[in-house]
């Protein structure tokens, strides 16, 4: 049985303000609170599999999860990452379709799980909370439409470049100024879209530029404007 973790009440979550039910009416947040579940995934858990039916969405209350495809070869993409109040697999609910992807635990996280039968009433009749779906879905699409550009038309040291940047504008930084989430060489690879040896040698090159700092998983941005250069990115 599935590890459960003390709910707070959706209207006192620290992340309520980040996330997609920041603006929802009373009754309807109230109807998500009696509902919903809550549960603790492991650092390695999936929380639903690619190809499976959606049965709800997910909010993230604390941690970060991947979510990834698997390519025709077996090798993994990873196609977006989320943080404490996102919510994840709306996609396949809203389109009653299988999930396009998996989504993994890349740390213990506390996750909020509401039914599809009760999201999707609630959707029906609060319109502040169907214009804020579209707009998580307008952003995700943007997003894959810039995702596709770059792959198609940027080198990737300018790619890794970014994402080194995006998992810091993600995430955030941690006490030692290291950004704020662990990532494997081959996890970093299947973000971008390359090999994991070319990660391992454009990062051992950014580390002896000094343009970043190694320890581990973990990745220190030291000269931010280098690395916006490095990835080609302008105001």
């Amino acid at each position: 049985m599935k590890q459960s973790f003390t709910k707070s009440e959706c209207k006192h979550c620290s992340n309520r303000y980040n996330s997609v039910f920041c603006k929802t009416e009373h009754d309807s947040m109230e109807e998500i609170e009696a509902y919903k579940i809550c549960s603790v995934f492991k650092k390695g858990e999936t929380i639903f599999r690619e190809g499976s039916y959606a049965s709800g969405i997910y909010c993230i209350n604390g941690g970060k999860i991947k979510l990834s495809m698997t390519g025709d070869e077996g090798k993994e993409q990873i196609i977006r990452m989320a943080k404490p109040g996102d919510i994840i697999g709306y996609k396949a609910l809203l389109s009653s379709e299988r999930y396009s992807a998996t989504a993994t635990a890349l740390e213990d996280c506390n996750v909020c799980f509401i039914p599809k039968e009760i999201f999707l009433a609630i959707l029906q009749k609060d319109a502040t909370l169907s214009f804020e779906m579209m707009k998580i879905l307008s952003d995700e699409l943007k997003r894959a439409e810039e995702r596709i550009t770059h792959l198609a038309q940027k080198p990737v040291r300018e790619r890794v470049a970014e994402t080194i940047l995006f998992l810091k504008e993600t995430y955030g930084i941690d006490a030692e100024n290291n950004i704020n989430v662990a990532l494997s060489r081959e996890e970093i690879a299947n973000l971008v879209g390359t090999a994991t040896e070319t990660v391992i040698r454009l990062l051992s090159e950014f580390n002896k530029d000094h343009i970043i700092e190694l320890a581990g998983k973990r990745i220190k941005i030291l000269d931010k404007n280098k690395l916006v250069k490095t990835a080609n990115l302008y105001d």
